[in-house]
């Protein structure tokens, strides 16, 4: 297998993310490579800084680097040389069996949507994030890719979303909500209720209705489907929230007593790995036919070697063949009902 990942994308790159390339390796199978994308005088650089020399390191050089502010779809037009460019290319023509980016977002995804044939029966990819709960982990899609779907789009999200779960995740039987602004069939715009009628009537998805945001973090469900533009503002939310109470229970335990704070220091720490993002690593753009995980801006080492070991849990999976496979099975049942 060989991943290629953009050395110059994210908040921290690049040095964050040659950093998270090392740590990955562990990570690797015997005879996979993982392929660094970027200057090749800025990645040798930073590889010799940290001593990272290893013969499963390849660099490819690119000239160019997309801005985390740059319009995706011009700047993909006017830097062809670019990191995220390169990535969707190779991968494209089958040289590169996963790509990873903690660059531009919206680039990455028009570059994939560009490049990458979409798996057979899939109209529009989703984003998949995974999110942490105290009934444990969740995945919501899309989370942005697709701010504007229409109702097949959201009945896609769901099959995908769920094998997801079900492979990646290991739920056996993920149950799947539609996020809509109540439980009742009647709530929700029109999109949210043909993807409902869709989505209900579809025998492979273990469909539990509609579900209000605060049932996201409930346990009422193991996957959630949503529009991008939705599943993006209750991701940053989230993220936002999260930091928000951890900030203020941290300041008000020091507030108190100082001995206090050091004794729970340890039991913060431990709450506070299960809800950061670096633990998951990445969210995967379902739907391309290659792995593509798609990394937070602020990404570390560890958030980027945790993206490495998502793709080779992806790839191990074979979960791209399975989700063609059953929505080719559903294709064939549509045509014989």
């Amino acid at each position: 297998m060989r991943i290629a990942l953009d050395a110059m994308g994210g908040d921290h790159a690049p040095r964050e993310t040659i950093r998270g390339a090392q740590a990955g390796l562990k990570h690797l199978s015997d005879g996979d490579q993982l392929v660094l994308f970027g200057p090749e005088d800025v990645v040798r650089g930073q590889c010799s800084e940290i001593g990272l020399d290893d013969p499963r390191i390849e660099i490819v050089h690119c000239s160019e680097v997309i801005d985390m502010h740059d319009s995706p779809v011009e700047a993909l037009r006017q830097k062809r040389d670019s990191t995220i460019a390169r990535l969707a290319q190779q991968a494209g023509k089958g040289e590169v069996d996963a790509i990873i980016s903690a660059g531009n977002t919206g680039a990455f995804v028009a570059a994939c949507q560009l490049r990458l044939r979409p798996i057979k029966g899939v109209s529009r990819p989703g984003i998949a994030v995974v999110l942490p709960s105290f009934h444990g982990p969740v995945v919501v899609c899309d989370v942005g890719a697709n701010v504007t779907p229409k109702s097949h789009h959201l009945h896609e999200y769901a099959r995908m979303a769920a094998l997801y779960s079900q492979y990646i995740l290991h739920v056996e039987k993920p149950r799947v909500g539609l996020v809509s602004i109540g439980e009742e069939d009647a709530k929700g715009n029109t999109l949210v209720k043909e993807a409902r009628q869709m989505i209900k009537g579809d025998p492979a998805v273990e469909f539990v209705g509609n579900m209000e945001g605060r049932d996201i973090f409930a346990g009422n469900a193991d996957v959630y489907i949503c529009d991008g533009f939705v599943g993006n503002v209750v991701l940053k939310l989230t993220e936002g929230l999260a930091e928000g109470l951890f900030r203020t229970i941290i300041s008000e335990i020091k507030a108190e007593n100082e001995d206090l704070a050091e004794a729970f220091a340890p039991i913060v720490d431990r709450i506070w790995k299960k809800h950061d993002f670096a633990e998951y690593g990445g969210a995967p753009l379902l739907g391309v036919n290659t792995i593509a995980i798609i990394c937070h801006g602020r990404s570390d080492a560890r958030a980027i070697s945790n993206a490495i070991r998502v793709a080779e849990e992806y790839d191990h999976a074979n979960l791209n063949q399975v989700i063609a496979q059953r929505l080719a099975l559903h294709q064939d049942e549509k045509e014989s009902a």
